[in-house]
Formats: C-alpha cells, structure tokens, sequence
C-alpha cells in the first residue's frame, strides 16, 4: 500500500475518532424540538420587550370623593404613609362603630366605648348618660340598621401624620323612654325613628394602633 492511501486512512480515523468525541459531549437532538426564532430584521441590537405598567385612578377613592379634590389629595396621603389603608374598609368600620357607639350610649354602657371617644366626646356623652340617671328615664333602645353612610371630607396634617375622616351616617332606630314609674314618656317600640349624624373619626396614620378615634360629633 503506497504512502498516500496510507495517510488518507489516517486522516480519515481521525476525523471518526473526533465525531465520536463531540458527539459524547455535546449529545444529539432527540424528539420534537422547535426550530429557532429567525431574529426580525432592525431587532437586532434590542434587548427584551418590557412591559409598561401605567397606573390609573385610584377607585378606592375616586368612588367617594371628587376626584382631585382636597379630599382626594388628603387620602392619596394617607395612603402613602399607610399602604394598608382603604378607604371602603374604613366606611364599613365606621358603619359597625356608628352602631357599637349609638347603641352603648343609649344604653348607658360608656364603659365598653370609652376607648373609642376623644376625651371631649365620652365627657359629652357622659354628661347625657349621668343626666338621664338622675331624672330615673330609662332608655330601650333597637338599632335597626344604616340607610345612608358617606364620606363628606378628608383631612390629613402633613406634619403629625393626623388623618381625619368626616362621615355622615342616617341610621334607623326605635327608641322609648319610660320615666320612674315605667310609662312612655317619648318614642315607640313599632316606630322606626330616623336619624342623621355627622361623625368625625382621627388616627394617626403609620402607627401600629389601627383603631379610629370618634372626636366630633354633628348633625
């Protein structure tokens, strides 16, 4: 066998020595495989496509007051310093405090709301309460239920961080008064008694006390 062949068969192991070689350590496409994305021409030096997220009205409070209003800029603040604030769940607190606090007051029970009352509110309330103990009136009172609640103002102290919510409730109620011998004096038990408040509520927001504080009181 002359030279040439020789060194073709040479050349020729080597080349299956090396196929067999990349072949182990690359492994082969085995099985259904997509074909590759042909990149788009212009694209070529883009890097991934972001999505843009744009943030629209907030309804939370657009939905209660006016948009752009002192009101909503007070509760945009609010909720800064507070991301756990909303103000619907505030609403439907305040419609169960309205009822918790009306309730114990006409009842007498001051004891059970004073954590709930400013200091001017529970003596208000108080004085009410002591007047009607020394007259001998007793009160029986039914809280019915709340045909109106809404948000009429929204304040917030940029400096304290004091947030004040002003709300106006109507609430259904039956309400009798008896004097000392038991005769009704005022209300009925059948006659459903309607009645509008205006309640404002304060807390400091970003605190780890989440409780409203009742610290006015109107009609």
């Amino acid at each position: 066998m002359n030279s040439p062949i020789i060194q073709l068969l040479v050349l020729a192991g080597i080349a299956v020595f090396l196929i067999l070689r990349l072949r182990s350590v690359l492994g082969t496409r085995e099985g259904f495989e997509k074909s590759p994305v042909p990149r788009q021409p212009g694209n070529q030096n883009q890097g991934p496509e972001l999505e843009v997220i744009e943030s629209g009205p907030d309804h939370d409070i657009i939905d209660n007051v006016a948009d752009d209003s002192d009101a909503a800029k007070a509760l945009a603040k609010m909720k800064r310093i507070d991301n756990s604030f909303s103000v619907n769940e505030f609403l439907q607190g305040a419609r169960g405090a309205y009822e918790m606090i009306l309730t114990a007051f006409e009842q007498g029970d001051m004891a059970d709301i004073k954590p709930f009352l400013s200091e001017d509110v529970y003596e208000a309330f108080a004085e009410v309460v002591e007047s009607r103990r020394e007259q001998e009136l007793d009160i029986e009172f039914t809280f019915v239920g709340v045909s109106e609640l809404r948000l009429m103002d929204a304040d917030f102290d940029d400096m304290t961080n004091e947030a004040e919510l002003t709300v106006r409730f109507l609430g259904e109620m039956t309400s009798v008064v008896r004097d000392s011998a038991g005769e009704i004096i005022e209300g009925s038990s059948s006659d459903i008694k309607r009645q509008r408040d205006v309640w404002t509520f304060a807390r400091k927001m970003g605190t780890s006390d989440p409780n409203w504080i009742l610290v006015a009181t109107g009609e």
